[in-house]
């Protein structure tokens, strides 16, 4: 005998218990967004973009601020011994090579925390050297307007030489002729 029961119905493409695209509705159609990876790659540059070249400009701006402070320490160092090159004693020499730094930094726009200034004289003999080691330390708080801790300790030297020909007060013993 024979009955007429309809056949059983296949499961449809998605696997059991999942409808085809047309039947999911609204929810099934939000997931299969969701899942989908076409723009991505967009909307992630998108968004990472302008935050990757604000880290950018940041680092940019505090190794321009390194660099400048150290091109015109040496600056300063340089000005500094030349200074103390022309002065005729060595006490002369340190206090010119002071004022020059100071005055030489102040203008150029570095405003060290704490400047040391180290003349090593020689003598001050014709034909010797003079050598001024400057050290500052930075402070990059005010690099930029979020602020940056933190200091870093800069150091130059400069060797300048004394004229060989240079008069110098020769005091005689004894009164000679």
């Amino acid at each position: 005998m024979t009955t007429n029961t309809p056949p059983t119905p296949m499961p449809p493409c998605g696997g059991p218990g999942r409808p085809l695209g047309r039947d999911r509705g609204r929810l099934g159609w939000w997931l299969a967004w969701w899942h989908a990876d076409r723009g991505s790659v967009a909307v992630e540059v998108t968004l990472a973009a302008p935050f990757l070249v604000m880290l950018l400009v940041f680092v940019a701006v505090l190794i321009h601020r390194g660099v400048d402070a150290r091109l015109r320490l040496d600056d300063a160092a340089h000005q500094a011994a030349r200074a103390a090159s022309i002065q005729r004693t060595s006490a002369a020499a340190t206090a010119a090579a002071q004022a020059t730094a100071s005055a030489a930094l102040s203008s150029a726009g570095v405003s060290c925390s704490s400047l040391a200034v180290d003349a090593a004289t020689g003598g001050m003999q014709p034909g010797g050297t003079v050598s001024v080691t400057l050290t500052c330390t930075v402070d990059f708080g005010d690099a930029l307007l979020l602020g940056v801790p933190g200091q870093k300790s800069l150091s130059a030297t400069a060797i300048e030489p004394i004229d060989t020909w240079r008069a110098v007060t020769v005091s005689t013993v004894g009164g000679g002729s």
